[in-house]
């Protein structure tokens, strides 16, 4: 994602930030379970690459009070959402956000030593042009046995045509598209031996999640 783009999606979230959560709470499916199953330890570096409002931080944030989590988004818009959610939620000490690309956020940023446990991408690789350069930048910023989560629109394969037609015509208008590649990614890299990878369709496809543990 290029400088310009980070203008674009601020001029897009400038106002959708106000209602972006309750209205994607209705289409957004598979996140509450990706933050449900998550594996957490008690020193684990947790950073959500495209964290938006923070919405999916803040649960984790309660649902794990010793976690140390991290956000980076494009938007400085969406993170003045993401800041007043945290400090509403009472966790500003334990979630730090970032103003970011995909490309370009480390670990040191946060004044970290040490690289990221675990890395998610919510429905953000779906935005990115450039979404291959994004996770392997994210890779370089993960320790050797990390795990990468991402929950995102999947293939609509258990779905009438007609509503993939629907789906895929209205997320344009947010410069969202579906990604079978990116599965394909994944499974590639399984193949080279860089770790493995666990896929699984949401709501006969409509979505889907996939984990990746890199090899240690």
């Amino acid at each position: 994602m290029t400088t310009d783009a980070r203008v674009a999606m601020d001029q897009m979230y400038r106002h959708q930030r106000y209602f972006y959560d309750l209205t994607r709470k209705y289409y957004l499916f598979g996140r509450d379970k990706l933050i449900e199953e998550l594996p957490v330890g008690g020193t684990d570096l947790i950073c959500e690459v495209g964290c938006g409002t923070a919405r999916n931080l803040v649960l984790l944030g309660n649902k794990h009070p010793q976690a140390k989590l991290f956000g980076v988004d494009a938007s400085a818009e969406m993170l003045k959402t993401a800041t007043a959610s945290v400090q509403a939620a009472g966790l500003s000490g334990q979630v730090k956000l970032a103003t970011a690309l995909s490309t370009n956020f480390t670990p040191e940023m946060f004044g970290l030593s040490r690289p990221f446990d675990r890395l998610i991408y919510s429905y953000s690789l779906s935005m990115m042009d450039d979404w291959r350069e994004a996770l392997e930048h994210g890779f370089a910023q993960m320790k050797p046995g990390g795990t990468v989560h991402v929950v995102d629109f999947g293939d609509q394969e258990g779905l009438p045509r007609w509503f993939k037609k629907l789906l895929g015509s209205w997320l344009d208008q947010f410069h969202v598209r579906f990604r079978p590649e990116v599965r394909a990614y994944f499974e590639e890299l399984q193949a080279k031996g860089r770790g493995t990878a666990t896929y699984r369709p949401v709501m006969r496809g409509y979505a889907y999640r996939l984990d990746f543990l890199t090899k240690g």
